[in-house]
């Protein structure tokens, strides 16, 4: 199995696919400081409930997502853990 198939397994069980996909990242235009807040939120309490959270982290710490909600985590977050 490749580590492209391996990604795709985890990324099949996670409790963000399907319609509320736009919470995870944000919007192509400006987004208000309290919006941005509501939005993550709401992520991140899809999150907390996703059976694959922690290879979903792993993955966006090793690739180094720029951008998103991954693993119960924003980019802030994430990157914070990166220079521990």
């Amino acid at each position: 199995m490749s580590v492209l198939q391996a990604n795709e397994l985890w990324q099949a069980k996670a409790a963000c696919r399907g319609p509320h996909t736009s919470l995870f990242f944000p919007p192509s235009h400006f987004e208000r400081k309290d919006d941005k807040e509501a939005r993550e939120t709401r992520a991140k309490a899809i999150c907390a409930t996703c059976p694959v959270k922690k290879p979903c982290l792993e993955y966006a710490l090793r690739i180094r997502e720029p951008h998103g909600i991954w693993g119960g985590l924003n980019e802030i977050e994430r990157r914070a853990l990166t220079t521990q």
